[in-house]
């Protein structure tokens, strides 16, 4: 991008920038994602025009890919092993949820059921707003419902883990290498945006947080260590993070649909009340720690979550999994769920 074409995003960059550091200075949990994200969102819904690019979001999810993927090494790798049977309980958990929400906003928000069903899945916003389209759904009504579970996740769960003092329990992320070395950095990074792209080509789901992250577990798994990431760096994928998810929130944007997005809301307590139930249950046979478990099994984004893992140093390597096993279901499992279960309520599936 040549500094005419960046001129247009320096008033949205400048207020994302002064949001994180506002939120710095009153230790705001995960300040630098959620002060860019609340600022811009605010800013947004009264019509102050402080628009995000999409490649400012691909440099941020691939900031944090890479980062989130240094902490892969063989130890952590063999220890997800022995989890793997939690990880599949956490999937069959995030389908239960999905459903349980379906059901609310059919049943008390005067939606169709096929927007309400991809509205309820914990998957990504565009997988399920792509899906929801092929069907007929009001995808503009998908699309706000997502936008409004992941404001309210990053919202709640960090300020609730920072008020239970719940940071930095975990003793497993001990043997992470510190070194850093921009030059091999800079190769880091070049080299998860070539993997990024490769999965966009191939249409993969979440292609440039998969892509950086999936490359720097291989080297990391297999001791290979270039660089570890300044967390001034980090800060910055987050706030670019934080300023693209505040753009979508435009004016009018409660007024589109406000009973499905009050519902919507309703749901993610529900969902949050449950996750705090599923995580001290799991908690009980697996005895993973359950701040980590909370983290695992929030209805939040895989990048969102794990930011805040990273930021509260919170098995970040099982968070990670949990997530990315989560979104694997969801979004495979969405389609061929949502006419099975129209089927049993006997409702057409018809556009």
């Amino acid at each position: 991008m040549t500094p005419a074409t960046l001129f247009p995003y320096l008033s949205g960059f400048s207020a994302a920038l002064l949001g994180a550091l506002a939120a710095v200075w009153l230790r705001l949990p995960i300040p630098w994602l959620l002060g860019a994200l609340l600022t811009t969102a605010l800013l947004n819904l009264n019509g102050v025009p402080v628009r995000s690019s999409s490649n400012g979001r691909k440099i941020g999810l691939i900031i944090i890919g890479t980062s989130l993927g240094l902490y892969f090494t063989p130890q952590m790798v063999g220890l997800l092993l022995t989890h793997v049977h939690w990880l599949i309980a956490g999937m069959l958990f995030a389908v239960l949820l999905g459903i349980g929400g379906s059901l609310l906003l059919y049943r008390f928000g005067k939606t169709d059921f096929k927007t309400a069903w991809f509205a309820s899945c914990i998957g990504g916003a565009s997988e399920m707003a792509t899906i929801a389209h092929r069907h007929g759904a009001r995808t503009d009504q998908v699309v706000a419902a997502h936008a409004l579970r992941i404001l309210l996740v990053v919202s709640i769960v960090p300020a609730v883990y920072q008020l239970a003092g719940w940071h930095g329990q975990d003793d497993t992320l001990l043997n992470i290498p510190r070194h850093i070395d921009y030059g091999l950095l800079a190769l880091l990074l070049a080299l998860g945006a070539a993997g990024g792209l490769l999965l966009e080509r191939i249409k993969l789901s979440n292609p440039w947080t998969f892509g950086p992250l999936l490359f720097t577990i291989l080297l990391t798994a297999n001791q290979i260590h270039l660089s570890a990431m300044p967390s001034e760096i980090a800060h910055f994928g987050q706030l670019l993070i934080g300023w693209s998810l505040g753009n979508k929130f435009q004016p009018g944007f409660f007024r589109q649909a406000p009973r499905l997005l009050a519902l919507t809301a309703v749901n993610v307590i529900i969902s949050l009340t449950f996750t705090a139930l599923m995580a001290w249950l799991l908690h009980r046979f697996s005895h993973i720690p359950m701040p980590t478990l909370g983290l695992a099994l929030a209805p939040g984004g895989v990048a969102e979550m794990t930011i805040t893992a990273k930021t509260l140093q919170l098995g970040i390597p099982l968070v990670t999994a949990f997530h990315v096993f989560r979104l694997i279901a969801v979004i495979a499992s969405a389609n061929l769920l949502y006419l099975h279960i129209a089927k049993l309520l006997r409702i057409p599936t018809q556009p």
